[in-house]
């Protein structure tokens, strides 16, 4: 394999690999805060699909992707109405809230299948995109992209250094003593749930956007549920998720260049490599759960304060 085709390959493994961090720094967020969200997946496509109409019908990217993002609060509020305000499984909750998303995405864009949108360009980085190397792996992406790189270092400072994070990391650790403090541990998990929600809308978006520009049935492809993976792969930690989810991008790249390349691999065996990783990731981290950030209040129901 040449230098060139690794290049590419890398190049691309950092592209495929995006959608899937906006999703898993959006969980982390929402777990941060003590509430389990299964319903990434749900939230992803509801975000992919309105980024996608909003940008076509507006001819601006730019707002179909913030639309997305608010499309994703809106889908993750209805799983805090359930979780928050009656108490319902959360478990339950995020299942459902991915069959509704899926199929209502899939209802109603089915008269977009096939159809484009405009969306975000490469946009080189003036000196950083002629590094050897560096330069075409990281530097020479979507203006999505180069935010995705801010999000995990501003999600870690937000989580230990300000007053509003160190108190949503107490509602998901010790929500009965951060509500002996004087903090509204309820309203916190609403922010986890929504800003949470909004980063799993931009992580859908990315996908119609800006890596295929066009809506198709099913675009997610099951990259929530390797989100939730993650979380877990990553110990609750943003700069771990990076490596995650470009280890699942790379997986992905390179089962499509398997797949262009007319290889004698069965194409049913390729579309299983990443839900095995997922799966090897799953006990991977099982082995390590002494290391872990896991919030320790995370799935359990707290009743709102009268």
């Amino acid at each position: 394999m040449t230098a060139e085709i690794i290049i590419a390959l890398l190049a691309a493994t950092v592209q495929s690999g995006t959608p899937i961090l906006y999703a898993t720094l959006g969980e982390i967020f929402t777990e941060k805060s003590g509430v389990l969200n299964l319903g990434v997946e749900g939230a992803m496509i509801l975000g992919a699909l309105t980024g996608f109409i909003v940008a076509r019908t507006t001819g601006s990217p730019a707002l179909g992707f913030f639309a997305a993002g608010l499309v994703g609060s809106l889908a993750t509020a209805i799983h805090g109405v359930v979780c928050l305000w009656f108490q319902g499984n959360q478990v339950v909750s995020g299942l459902a809230l991915t069959i509704l998303g899926v199929g209502l995405a899939n209802y109603l864009g089915s008269g977009y299948v096939g159809m484009s949108a405009p969306g975000f360009n490469p946009l080189t980085i003036p000196g950083l995109a002629d590094l050897p190397a560096i330069g075409p792996i990281f530097f020479q992406h979507d203006l999505l992209v180069y935010l995705s790189y801010l999000i995990p270092p501003l999600m870690w400072l937000f989580f230990a250094r300000t007053r509003f994070g160190l108190g949503m990391r107490a509602a998901g650790e010790y929500p009965a003593a951060a509500t002996a403090a004087g903090l509204n541990v309820v309203a916190y998990r609403w922010l986890g749930i929504l800003v949470g929600g909004f980063f799993m809308g931009l992580g859908g978006a990315y996908l119609s956007l800006a890596y295929t520009h066009l809506w198709t049935t099913n675009l997610t492809a099951g990259r929530g549920w390797i989100a939730v993976a993650l979380v877990i792969f990553a110990f609750w930690r943003p700069g771990r998720a990076v490596f995650g989810a470009y280890l699942f991008g790379g997986i992905m790249a390179m089962q499509l260049r398997l797949q262009a390349s007319g290889t004698q691999v069965p194409s049913s065996i390729l579309l299983m490599l990443p839900y095995v990783l997922t799966v090897f990731v799953l006990v991977l981290s099982s082995w390590r759960k002494g290391t872990s950030d896991q919030p320790a209040a995370l799935g359990i129901n707290i009743e709102p304060a009268d």
